[in-house]
């Protein structure tokens, strides 16, 4: 064999060798495709000003899509609560329990909160709990996701979200270049959103505050920030200081054919809609939308000015009637005065914390009592079920809780 030879064929075993060793190296798992659309997205991250090196360390590491996001992202929209289930899940004795130590908690930082923006702080309070339950969301490591790694995700899979996640992911760049959060801790929801206040970057990028002075905007770890945050973008969207959200009202009868309607308070008191307490409108020439959110029948609420900016935050009128009525409930206001129009067999939010309540103190359910019915509630109910000799269906109903009251 000649000398030539010889090298040639140790340089290709080199080869071969260097080739395999980065292929061991290299996950099993990895997506070479979502690996090839991450270093070509640089491109269009550089115009934004993102550096190589920000990039670089945002997707170190990263080498698959994220599935829970794509399975997060693929049934989201088809589920949808009746309107008391959503509020019943919301506006508690739980939530406002925990809202109200909130309230002390943070008491001197709610009330400079409340001098400078000018909002009310138990809409602060509210939001936090509807969008994180006062945090305790970001303690639970199965609910976060690494946020550039989950808009690479919707970018490179979900084409119905492509534009929204790039869009977002190149803000989530700018807030790490900004230096204001780590990698590591950049965590969020399925879509991005971020922190206490469940921000997406980009209203991050358009209304962070940092309100507790270090130098650093930081709606993850500091709660100042957080709620600050929250009130700015409100005052911004034209939150009207001392104003309500709306009213609870008893519609007169056939009231509902007004559904949608705009008019002064003093024109729908006119109409004979009335406050169930039998209090007064306060600024009887202010407007107010007139929404049915549980049909005919069922209560209504006139909706003025600050429910609207309260739906800049979420554009779903259920959200922001949650974070009206808790509002309330924290501030001691007390909660809606009319039943809804339920099915009939189905518990009220009373009930639903007394049959947890007794599933817990008879040894079947161990967990938070705070009106939810997820596994751990169902697996409860299923138990108790099997034990009394009942239809095993694990729902939540009329007929059981007479069981155990028993």
């Amino acid at each position: 064999m000649t000398k030539t030879r010889r090298q040639f064929l140790c340089r290709t075993a080199a080869a071969f060798m260097t080739a395999a060793a980065l292929f061991a190296a290299s996950p099993a798992s990895a997506d070479a495709g979502f690996e090839t659309w991450i270093n070509s997205f640089y491109a269009t991250a550089a115009q934004s000003g993102i550096t190589k090196a920000t990039y670089r360390q945002a997707f170190a590491g990263v080498k698959t899509p994220d599935p829970d996001v794509l399975e997060k992202a693929r049934y989201q929209p088809e589920f949808k609560h009746k309107i008391w289930e959503y509020i019943d899940s919301r506006v508690n004795p739980y939530t406002r329990k925990i809202g109200q130590e909130m309230a002390v908690k943070h008491g001197r930082t709610l009330a400079a909160l409340e001098r400078h923006f000018g909002v009310d702080k138990n809409i602060l309070l509210a939001i936090w709990s509807m969008e994180s339950n006062y945090g305790a969301v970001l303690e639970k490591d199965d609910r976060l996701h690494y946020v550039p790694r989950a808009l690479a995700t919707l970018a490179y899979a979900d084409p119905k979200r492509a534009k929204y996640a790039k869009t977002q992911l190149i803000a989530a760049l700018k807030i790490l270049q900004n230096g204001d959060i780590s990698p590591r801790e950049m965590n969020g929801s399925w879509a991005g959103a971020m922190g206490h206040t469940q921000f997406i970057p980009t209203s991050y990028l358009l209304y962070a505050v940092d309100a507790d002075g270090n130098g650093h905007k930081d709606i993850w770890n500091s709660i100042p920030d957080a709620l600050a945050t929250a009130a700015n973008l409100l005052k911004k969207n034209g939150w009207q200081t001392g104003q309500t959200w709306g009213y609870e009202i008893a519609p007169p009868r056939n009231g509902g054919q007004y559904a949608g309607q705009t008019k002064t308070l003093a024109q729908w008191a006119a109409l004979g809609f009335t406050r169930p307490n039998g209090k007064a409108f306060r600024n009887t020439d202010q407007r107010a939308e007139l929404k049915m959110p549980g049909g005919d029948g069922g209560p209504g609420f006139l909706m003025t000015k600050n429910f609207f900016v309260i739906k800049r935050y979420n554009a779903s009128d259920s959200y922001a009637l949650g974070v009206g009525l808790l509002a309330d409930e924290i501030a001691g206001y007390g909660g809606m005065q009319q039943a809804w129009n339920r099915p009939d067999g189905s518990l009220d939010i009373k009930q639903k914390f007394e049959l947890q309540s007794r599933l817990k103190e008879l040894g079947y359910y161990d967990g938070e009592v705070d009106g939810n019915f997820g596994s751990g509630s169902k697996a409860a109910i299923q138990a108790f079920q099997n034990r009394n000799g009942l239809s095993p269906d694990g729902e939540p109903t009329q007929h059981l809780l007479k069981v155990l009251r028993k």
